[in-house]
């Protein structure tokens, strides 16, 4: 059988990711998971409002998930709206208050707490998608043509 990370069990934070695009799906935005906004930074989930917003989302599964991120505040200067994604059972007074805040599971989401806007550069938005759009492009021809080599 060749090996198919399809076929891996779902991590706790790849299951809030899924609930959390899932919801953002319902709201017109488009998501990627998994995301590299620039060299040496991986985002959860990037978000691409339909008025061109770009959200990102962390998701943290336990207290030790988010006392040991210390890349997170790197993400905020790519995007408009920066939120934590956690689950019911998550402690959120750990969470800094100027972020948003997302109630999820494997399935769904809901939005507890919506951040200010901090708006992106026109230069740096016009980037992002750009980035954005490629990423998922290469993602669906991996799909389509798993031999395929090419980068992300």
């Amino acid at each position: 059988m060749p090996d198919d990370m399809s076929l891996d069990p779902l991590r706790p934070g790849q299951l809030l990711a899924r609930g959390i695009c899932r919801h953002l799906a319902s709201h017109d935005f488009a998501c990627l998971e998994e995301f590299i906004p620039a060299p040496g930074l991986r985002v959860d989930v990037m978000a691409l409002g339909p008025k061109g917003e770009i959200w990102i989302v962390e998701c943290k599964s336990s207290r030790a998930d988010f006392t040991s991120d210390r890349k997170w505040e790197g993400y905020l200067e790519f995007c408009d709206r920066y939120f934590w994604g956690v689950d019911e059972a998550f402690p959120s007074e750990l969470l800094p208050l100027e972020s948003g805040l997302i109630l999820a599971d494997a399935y769904d989401a809901e939005i507890v707490r919506m951040p200010e806007a901090d708006k992106l550069a026109p230069a740096r938005r016009k980037a992002m998608t750009a980035r954005f759009a490629r990423h998922a492009a290469r993602r669906l021809q991996g799909l389509r043509d798993p031999g395929a080599i090419f980068s992300i």
